[in-house]
């Protein structure tokens, strides 16, 4: 803290700050680095990859940033240097850390690329094609559902534009999709226009193309792109087609078209970014906010221009978390950035070992993240209560799991919580059955969970042939599983990677494999305590969340980046780390409020603009966000 002062005290008096914080990295950080840190981290074998002799400088330090924010957070959780190797004073630690922390978060001007990223053609994922065709056609139909799964890309999402690939089987599915829907679709949802004797056929036709198209593409269509479709419906007319089998041949056509199945957004200079119009920000919002297509609301403000107004979007933006289909977010998010969407296809629990283990229950407990991030929107609630809330929402069944007692419903609802077990993403059990065995809990995947999606600060992958753990909980040899696993913590491969993960697992050692309350394992009780690399005890899960409300703000920009991932259709690159920061700290001043978060990232410069495939040494260099 006492460096940071000093970085102020030197603005307080008018003196030159770039200066002194180049003579701080010169003399604090570069002597440090060569003293702890070089021998382990320099030149081509340097360990782990990193090679931290290539910092000479503050411009090296701007040119990756993610890899200098982890240097920061591994010095201030004691991990580097490793204990075994030389160790610095606390006195230098902390002007390592101070110092590197002030020059990361008051970055030189001349070395801040602004750049707001690039974008691939975006195809619409299985769910926004359902979801599409809801809001377009208004049919109950899911065709998606049968067409090859979409991949997750950087971020960890499926709408990720850059693995969402069209296989050659995909085409056939759209145009048998397209003939299923608008076999269905209500007329309201098909013609604006009927076939009257004072208007020609070509002129009703032209019309209602002009108007479904419109919706269909999401921004109005050009007269040249509807000149084509009334020229394919008066080919299908010339055959003997019904006006109405005609004119649903041109829409089947606009179903398959790629202004329909992508997210186009227009290239235009190539030498710097561009602000998207109306309409392609109105894309961005909808498809972020309900994984669906803008409503007319959204596309009269893209119309007339207003939704570049500031205001106008922030009213746009609170108007469609209030709107009912902003449940796709809750569902869309929640489920991929906790792990839990797949509960249902790679989370087995031995059902002779927990027989009341079923598909209901492992519906509901699917359900529960999703309706508790839903509350959180409806709510504008804070998102540390993701770390630590009295309530959270359960069915019957999972209520009995829980030991929750008056909740008969078959339907999840509201229920209090009498003590802080329980609450939050690390008291629910689709999370804990994620991250646990068919016949026992596993501290170190618990572990790994809650420091990549959690604190977003993963561990290395384990070493190769490293040995494995039996896979139950049964004592063997006179040695209990905790036991065991403290011996496989003696290798020194092992032992680095281990002191982060298992203390944190092992504080949810209470819970079961499916996440029931239980107080022995076996006939051993519950040993939950553990010690964290910064020093600190925890022992069970109230423990555990007070550790993780310590870090919020580690936390808080962890949840920026994945949900910022997830709007942008992109995996984050290091020119976003300071967008990243800027929202992080915006949304602690609103009380950390999740819909703060939202609205920030509907309005920060990645969202709103995007340049072309130019590298990022091509895009201008500016002073800041």
């Amino acid at each position: 803290m006492r460096f940071v002062l000093f970085f102020s005290l030197i603005a307080a008096l008018g003196l030159n700050s770039l200066q002194a914080e180049r003579e701080a990295f010169t003399e604090d950080v570069l002597p440090l680095l060569k003293e702890y840190c070089w021998e382990c981290h320099k030149g081509a074998k340097a360990k782990a990859g990193v090679n931290l002799a290539s910092l000479t400088n503050t411009a090296a330090l701007y040119q990756d940033p993610k890899l200098w924010e982890t240097v920061v957070r591994l010095v201030e959780e004691r991990q580097m240097p490793p204990s075994d190797a030389d160790l610095p004073t606390e006195e230098k630690r902390l002007k390592l850390h101070d110092t590197l922390t002030h020059l990361l978060d008051n970055p030189d001007p001349q070395y801040v690329v602004k750049d707001p990223g690039t974008k691939v053609i975006h195809r619409l994922n299985r769910t926004e094609y359902n979801y599409t065709l809801r809001d377009l056609l208004g049919v109950d139909t899911r065709p998606a559902d049968s067409f090859p799964a979409d991949g997750g890309g950087g971020g960890g999402f499926d709408n990720n534009a850059g693995t969402l690939y069209v296989p050659p089987i995909l085409m056939e599915r759209y145009l048998a999709a397209a003939d299923d829907v608008l076999s269905v679709a209500s007329p309201e949802r098909l013609w604006i226009a009927q076939p009257v004797w004072y208007r020609s056929d070509r002129r009703t036709a032209a019309l209602n193309l002009t108007w479904f198209a419109g919706r269909a593409f999401r921004r109005p269509a050009g007269e040249e792109e509807v000149g084509r479709l009334v020229g394919l419906f008066e080919r299908e007319r010339r055959r003997g087609a019904s006006f109405e089998v005609a004119l649903k041949t041109a829409y089947k056509a606009v179903l398959v078209s790629p202004r329909f199945l992508f997210r186009i957004e227009q290239e235009r200079d190539p030498q710097a970014p561009w602000r998207l119009d109306a309409y392609e920000l109105a894309s961005r919002l909808s498809y972020f906010l309900w994984s669906s297509q803008p409503d007319d609301a959204l596309l009269a403000a893209a119309a007339d221009g207003s939704l570049l107004q500031d205001s106008v979007l922030e009213a746009q933006v609170r108007r469609m978390l209030a709107d009912p289909k902003s449940r796709a977010l809750a569902e869309q998010f929640t489920s991929q950035w906790l792990g839990t969407k797949t509960l249902h296809t790679t989370a087995q629990p031995d059902r002779r070992k927990f027989p009341h283990f079923n598909d209901a229950l492992r519906d509901a407990m699917a359900a529960e993240p999703i309706e508790f991030v839903a509350s959180l929107i409806a709510d504008n609630s804070s998102a540390l209560r993701l770390l630590d809330a009295d309530y959270t929402f359960a069915n019957a069944s999972l209520a009995q799991l829980y030991g929750l007692t008056n909740v008969t419903s078959t339907n999840l609802v509201r229920v209090s919580l009498s003590n802080r077990n329980r609450g939050g993403v690390t008291g629910m059990a689709a999370v804990l059955t994620q991250t646990s065995y068919p016949l026992r809990t596993s501290p170190v995947l618990r572990g790994k969970w809650i420091l990549e999606e959690v604190l977003g600060t993963p561990p290395p992958p384990p070493p190769p042939l490293v040995a494995t753990l039996p896979p139950d909980d049964k004592v063997r040899e006179g040695l209990t599983f905790r036991q065991r696993l403290e011996e496989h913590r003696k290798n020194p491969n092992c032992a680095a990677c281990h002191s982060r993960l298992d203390p944190l697992g092992f504080a949810l050692e209470n819970f079961d494999p499916i996440g029931g309350w239980r107080e022995k394992v076996g006939d051993e009780p519950v040993d939950s305590r553990g010690v964290l690399t910064n020093g600190d005890p925890v022992n069970g899960p109230v423990q555990l969340k007070d550790a993780l409300l310590a870090r919020k703000n580690l936390f808080i920009r962890h949840l920026t980046e994945k949900l910022m991932a997830y709007a942008l259709g992109r995996g984050l690159e290091h020119y976003d780390v300071s967008t990243v920061k800027e929202i992080s700290r915006r949304v602690a001043e609103d009380d950390y409020r999740f819909n703060a978060l939202i609205l920030e990232i509907c309005k920060s410069y990645p969202f709103q603009w995007r340049r072309g495939e130019l590298s990022p040494a091509g895009v201008q260099v500016v002073s800041g966000q």
